[in-house]
């Protein structure tokens, strides 16, 4: 995927981010899966500003890789144990990302999938839902860690973490797009940034409810 294709506000960039994959290359595997669910978090500019977003009070250490060119890897930590993935968004020097909430990893090699079971403690025939159903369980079943991959470049040939585009926009050719407020937050949480393909199993929290179709 091109720097280009983030070079746009974050509600523009995350549901065309479904149906691409999501790679993370450890140790001979490629481990990752098909995008599924994607919350979208605007940046300070944006009118009114995002209060849910990391960026909401200006660039600091924590959040600067969301400031800078599109296309990183932005890696946070919650309750000090567990991570969340995101991609950068916007021109350089205009704050956005997306946060990735789930993926459906059935297209994996099956030895990638078994290795993700066992990264997050599974059994190695688990349901897909159970492996990559949420930001965290993402993270997790991945091997992604702030130290390890906050910054990484998702357009660089070389990096370990990729976005690719198999030129498949869904998983199902009559999968709707679903739109809905994000979860998991305390502010702006009526806002309709959160983008999931409609009844995928691997679709974390409630997966229909107060939203649109498109």
């Amino acid at each position: 995927m091109p720097r280009s294709f983030y070079e746009h506000p974050p509600e523009l960039v995350a549901p065309r981010l479904l149906g691409k994959l999501l790679i993370h290359r450890v140790q001979g595997k490629i481990l990752g899966g098909r995008i599924v669910e994607v919350e979208a978090y605007l940046g300070p500019h944006n009118n009114p500003p995002d209060p849910a977003a990391h960026t909401y009070r200006g660039s600091t250490p924590r959040n600067a890789v969301l400031f800078g060119p599109p296309g990183y890897a932005y890696v946070y930590s919650i309750y000090g144990q567990y991570f969340c993935l995101n991609v950068s968004c916007e021109p350089d020097g205009v704050a956005g990302g997306v946060l990735f909430r789930a993926l459906d990893p059935s297209v994996a090699p099956v030895d990638s999938f078994e290795q993700m079971a066992r990264n997050r403690g599974l059994a190695l025939d688990a349901k897909p839902s159970l492996l990559t159903s949420g930001p965290s369980r993402l993270c997790q079943a991945l091997g992604l860690t702030r130290a390890q991959h906050n910054g990484l470049d998702f357009t660089s040939e070389d990096s370990p973490l990729q976005i690719l585009d198999e030129g498949t926009p869904v998983l199902d050719p009559h999968a709707e797009l679903h739109i809905s407020p994000r979860i998991g937050i305390k502010h702006a949480i009526d806002w309709p940034l959160r983008f999931s393909l409609a009844g995928h199993d691997c679709v974390s929290g409630p997966r229909r409810g107060n939203g649109t179709k498109k």
